[in-house]
């Protein structure tokens, strides 16, 4: 008989979480792998419309003869399943985790989390290590490679964005978790309305009414450094929803990618730019030190501090008294003068590196392996 499992998670929205249970869907299905898959629509209130979803994950609503629950959701959200064993599989992005994650990872059979940083905020939390299991997420370098066919986009000038030397993504959710203000701030302060650069800010939808308050929060920060990002480098915001299949065209039409980020347990759109062949600048913390060495990205030094996540509702108490990192605005302003000058043309791209060790065969084959031992384990058939 086939392996069975049934999966608990979002998948019919358009974040990073949502994308990375599609694609373990798909190919725990490849790997002959019967599933039934259950929606967690509380996850965010943003779906992709019915066009943007392959129709496939609907068709895998049926009760299978699972052994297991995998639950990709935070702790607090994981519904236990009598009679099965429960896994979760979650991340987070500081240094230690809330204490009642702590009590309901314990009542779970297994914590699976994708890097070593999610694993230390676990441990220093207290949680045992004989429970936390790591599988890092993957890419699909077929998809996402050199050669894609870029999207054409115009800047506000009608400037076509190809025609720019250097054309700088970043891809993130408004949240203060993720800087687009000392982003922001790094860009307006170094470029100049000449330069031959374009910063691209394809923004997420997660959080109704945010984008509003970046735009309030830019103009006041604006006005604190006394220029403008209309006296800079030209900044593109893109907001709108992108089907999955359109995202190697958006990283193709860039040149580079650039995060600030206080602290990241994956940073799937980072990878997904590796395996594009893009020039990569990143902070030196967390899980960008995973899969990213001096070698292949421009590393920005950071430094620990408090995390002050005002505003963000349920997800401030859940960093609260924690710590994330602060990456030094000075060394991403050299970073980002040698990018925009071409200095950093000729250097290595992480292509290579991630293709080989960051697939999504190699985190599936990882995720079984796991399953399989847990199984083996508690002597149920898998």
């Amino acid at each position: 008989m086939s392996r069975a499992l049934k999966v608990r998670g979002p998948y019919k929205g358009p974040s990073g979480h949502d994308h990375h249970v599609r694609e373990f869907v798909r190919h725990l299905a490849r790997q002959r792998i019967r599933q039934q898959l259950i929606d967690l629509p509380e996850w965010g209130p943003v779906k992709l419309p019915d066009a943007m979803l392959d129709p496939w994950f609907d068709t895998l609503s049926e009760s299978v003869d699972a052994s297991a629950v995998l639950h990709f959701c935070m702790p607090h959200q994981v519904k236990i399943e009598t009679g099965f064993l429960n896994v979760n599989y979650t991340m987070f992005e500081a240094t230690r985790i809330p204490r009642s994650w702590v009590q309901n990872n314990l009542r779970h059979d297994l914590v699976i989390l994708p890097t070593p940083s999610s694993k230390d905020a676990w441990l220093e939390s207290g949680f045992p290590e004989d429970r936390i299991r790591l599988c890092p997420l993957g890419v699909d370098p077929t998809r996402f490679h050199p050669a894609v066919e870029p999207i054409e986009f115009t800047d506000r000038r009608g400037r076509k964005v190809l025609d720019y030397r250097t054309r700088i993504l970043n891809v993130s959710e408004i949240s203060p978790r993720k800087n687009l203000l000392g982003l922001l701030r790094v860009w307006i302060k170094t470029t100049a309305l000449d330069d031959d650069a374009i910063l691209i800010l394809k923004l997420g939808r997660f959080a109704p009414g945010w984008t509003l308050r970046l735009m309030r929060d830019l103009d006041a920060m604006e006005r604190t450094i006394g220029k403008t990002r209309r006296e800079s480098a030209p900044v593109l915001f893109i907001d709108r929803l992108f089907a999955d299949s359109e995202m190697p065209g958006l990283f193709a039409a860039a040149t580079h990618y650039w995060s600030m980020s206080h602290g990241e347990a994956w940073d799937q759109p980072m990878v997904e730019a590796a395996a594009t062949g893009l020039r990569l600048i990143a902070p030196r913390h967390s899980a960008y030190t995973t899969y990213l060495n001096e070698s292949i990205a421009t590393l920005i030094p950071a430094r620990r501090v408090p995390a002050v996540f005002a505003g963000g509702g349920e997800l401030q108490g859940l960093f609260e008294g924690t710590d994330w990192w602060e990456p030094d605005e000075v060394a991403a302003s050299s970073a980002l003068r040698k990018a925009v000058t071409g200095a950093d043309r000729g250097s290595p791209t992480a292509r290579g590196q991630i293709a080989a060790e960051f697939t999504w065969e190699q985190a599936t084959a990882r995720l079984i392996a796991i399953l399989e031992e847990l199984h083996e384990r508690h002597g149920v058939p898998f």
